[in-house]
């Protein structure tokens, strides 16, 4: 084996990405209750960017303007030790002209108007709805009502950390014992778990299904009229009963089709899920993007909500800062690199803006016919295609419609919404999964429910309406749509 050194040329060809571009693509993507965050994030960091109510609407372009020969300037150089050159800062003083043309200040609430606003305030936080009770404290409330040992008070604690949200055993008693720490007794163990069955909502602390509606037919609501029929199907029958085996359960109880049928639709009364009551979803809240509205000559408009989003703008302070020639040239290169950092910002949400507009015009103009009649109508689109129309990349349209949504006369949709394959009629017709969607369920809602259509019968039912399709397709969206087989939706006489 043969080491030496030796130098090499190789020539090779890399992109990479411009500081802008990457903050350009990471402001497309962002939802419109994000961008406003941001651009707080932005103001506390960058001293040079201001927000609030505009003095003019036109001064953020006209400043983006007069700044142009500093965005240039920036990027073709780099000066540690000298200040800006006379071109720049003619620009500079240009553009605090024309500032101290337009600015108005900012009129300050007086002393009594944000007394009043800070009791407003405080009057809100006093109104807004507390926590709710979470599962395990509700049940650890009910705990200092029962009289019982020390080691089965402790080791119900124990299980009632150890619940799932639905109010079921996460684990097996063994594992729990084994848990716990020190040693116990099956008599602990079992009175510790009898203990937590008591408690309210009734069936929590079940270790599955048919245990926790058995506990609720230990104390049953008084329109359950078949509370032993069910008792026997629930302990020895449950999956006979799952899985709609009704004909199963008549020959090993005895008990009539009918019967059967009455009990099972009483289970309709229980509650399978008993810890749902206590489980804290936070409530999710859409603010639209986009507003679609239709004018009075039936024509869709489009217009950015920005409502509440906060007007930036370039710090008239820092601008006059520039003005003073003899001032430390370190100083006035990190303010010129301050302002050339929120006019980026301030191009990237306008680059937002408007490619979010082109993108949104382009998917209305396809998806007219949902708009005006209906989702019936929803026509297959690909993120290409509407990347074709733009003139942009696809995952430029991809970052511009993730996590937006638009208000239409029809609803408040996510973009996404209106993106989806399809395939083609016997005529050649093309047409949405959705609509194929849609149309599965109308076929099976109008079955004979004693003689439900099976997946090859509902292949057939589709083709008779000019949708050719494979019988694994059929499966597939019959399960996408959590409908159970035909084996299940079978009504027995």
């Amino acid at each position: 084996m043969r080491l030496d050194v030796s130098q090499q040329m190789r020539m090779l060809q890399q992109m990479k990405l411009a500081p802008r571009m990457i903050q350009s693509m990471e402001i497309l993507q962002l939802p419109i209750m994000a961008l406003e965050e941001r651009i707080r994030e932005e103001e506390q960091q960058n001293p040079a960017l201001e927000t609030g109510p505009s003095p003019n609407e036109q001064p953020t372009t006209d400043l983006e303007a007069q700044f142009e020969p500093l965005s240039k300037a920036t990027q073709t150089e780099t000066r540690e030790d000298a200040g800006p050159s006379e071109q720049e800062f003619e620009a500079y003083e240009q553009a605090s002209n024309e500032w101290n043309e337009n600015y108005i200040p900012d009129h300050r609430p007086s002393r009594a108007a944000s007394i009043e606003m800070g009791e407003k305030k405080h009057e809100a936080m006093q109104n807004m709805a507390d926590r709710p009770l979470s599962l395990e404290e509700h049940l650890l409330d009910q705990l200092n009502f029962f009289d019982a040992p020390a080691d089965v008070l402790e080791f119900a604690k124990h299980i009632i950390s150890n619940l799932k949200n639905n109010g079921y055993l996460a684990d097996t008693l063994d594992n729990l014992r084994a848990s716990f720490g020190r040693p116990l007794s099956d008599e602990v163990v079992e009175d510790a778990l009898d203990l937590i069955q008591h408690c309210e909502p009734t069936g929590v602390g079940a270790r599955n299904e048919a245990e926790c509606l058995l506990l609720q037919l230990e104390d049953p609501d008084p329109d359950i009229q078949h509370v032993a029929v069910l008792r026997t199907i629930l302990a020895n029958h449950f999956d006979d009963l799952v899985h709609n085996r009704h004909p199963e359960i008549k020959r090993k109880t005895g008990y009539s089709l009918e019967l059967i049928r009455e009990a099972i639709d009483e289970l309709r009364l229980l509650n399978i899920n008993p810890g749902a009551t206590y489980a804290s979803t936070p409530t999710q809240y859409v603010v639209a993007d986009i507003i679609v509205e239709q004018d009075e000559k039936g024509e869709f408009v489009i217009k950015m909500n920005e409502t509440n989003t906060p007007k930036i703008r370039i710090s008239r302070e820092y601008q006059q800062m520039l003005q003073e020639k003899s001032a430390d040239p370190t100083t006035l290169d990190y303010i010129k690199r301050k302002i050339e950092a929120a006019k980026w910002l301030m191009d990237s949400i306008e680059q937002r803006r408007n490619t979010l507009r082109k993108v949104t015009k382009a998917i209305i103009d396809h998806q007219r016919a949902f708009l005006e009649n209906g989702p019936d109508y929803i026509e297959p689109l690909k993120m290409q295609e509407i990347a074709d129309r733009v003139g942009v990349h696809v995952t430029t349209v991809s970052r511009a419609v993730d996590g937006k949504w638009v208000q239409t006369p029809r609803g408040t949709y996510p973009l996404k919404r209106f993106f989806g394959g399809g395939t083609q009629t016997a005529d050649g017709q093309d047409v949405a999964w959705e609509t194929i969607k849609r149309r599965l369920t109308e076929i099976i809602d109008s079955e004979d429910k004693h003689n439900p259509y099976s997946d090859d019968d509902l292949v057939k039912k589709l083709a008779e309406k000019n949708y050719p399709l494979a019988r694994r397709t059929v499966t597939k969206y019959r399960k996408m749509l959590g409908i159970p087989s035909s084996r299940q939706r079978k009504v027995h006489t």
